[in-house]
């Protein structure tokens, strides 16, 4: 089966089992790469080319043929059917999108889709200030699974700043707990230090404060570093497993 597809919606559940009533797992996003393992009439079972994850989308939206210029750069871009003309549509940050024109305020990325020129970055574009991502999701809901504006997890949001600057990283905490090298001096946290929990993961922002998706709060949110171990420790029983560092 041909492999190379690209996803073509704003973005979409990954499913554990070809059914809408099985577990979300992630989702996948506008212009990312994928190969397609099976299909049936209503499902395809995919493995994304970017961290290799296996699962089930609707077989609908995508094509093979597709070569990504730009990539948003905001939380949520909103698509206009005309320049003047602003839909109830939005795509995500990191979709990957390919320019068919552009005038000096807006690009066409599908016929009669456009999006603001101030939203995107060139593709090959590196983001160093990993905060700049990392705050862009602050008070987004948290959602087990999710990666979007529309609701995002802990895992996701520090893979995102991995998968932005097209560098691999796991999407699950239980496979990047693995994959990141342990940081020796962890004593006292610094800003880029990624804590590790059994199920969940938060990064600091400096020596005393974190920022994560944090179920418990429903939401993206900053907190002190301390008082985050203390609660998680006191109210789920588990302790600190790895601390690491952002590295790309």
């Amino acid at each position: 089966m041909r492999n190379s597809y690209f996803y073509k919606k704003s973005f979409s559940n990954i499913y554990k089992n070809p059914s809408r009533n099985s577990e979300v797992t992630s989702q996948i996003l506008y212009g990312e790469k994928f190969n397609i393992l099976s299909k049936n009439k209503n499902w395809l079972k995919v493995r994304t080319s970017f961290d290799n994850y296996i699962g089930y989308i609707k077989a609908t939206d995508y094509t093979n043929n597709y070569k990504p210029t730009h990539k948003i750069f905001i939380l949520k871009s909103s698509i206009f059917n005309k320049q003047s003309e602003k839909t109830k549509y939005f795509l995500p940050f990191a979709s990957k999108i390919s320019i068919i024109r552009e005038n000096k305020r807006f690009v066409e990325f599908e016929k009669n889709k456009w999006i603001k020129k101030s939203d995107i970055k060139k593709i090959d574009h590196i983001e160093n200030n990993y905060l700049k991502i990392l705050k862009l999701f602050l008070k987004t809901r948290y959602l087990w699974g999710g990666k979007t504006y529309a609701g995002i997890d802990c895992s996701a949001i520090l893979q995102l700043i991995y998968y932005y600057n097209n560098k691999f990283y796991p999407r699950d905490t239980k496979d990047q707990i693995k994959y990141s090298i342990k940081n020796s001096k962890n004593n006292n946290f610094k800003k880029g230090d990624v804590i590790f929990w059994k199920g969940h993961v938060a990064v600091c922002i400096n020596s005393k404060k974190l920022i994560h998706a944090y179920g418990p709060e429903k939401k993206v949110l900053i907190m002190l570093i301390k008082k985050t171990i203390d609660r998680i420790e006191k109210t789920t029983k588990l302790i600190v497993k790895k601390v690491s560092l952002i590295k790309y």
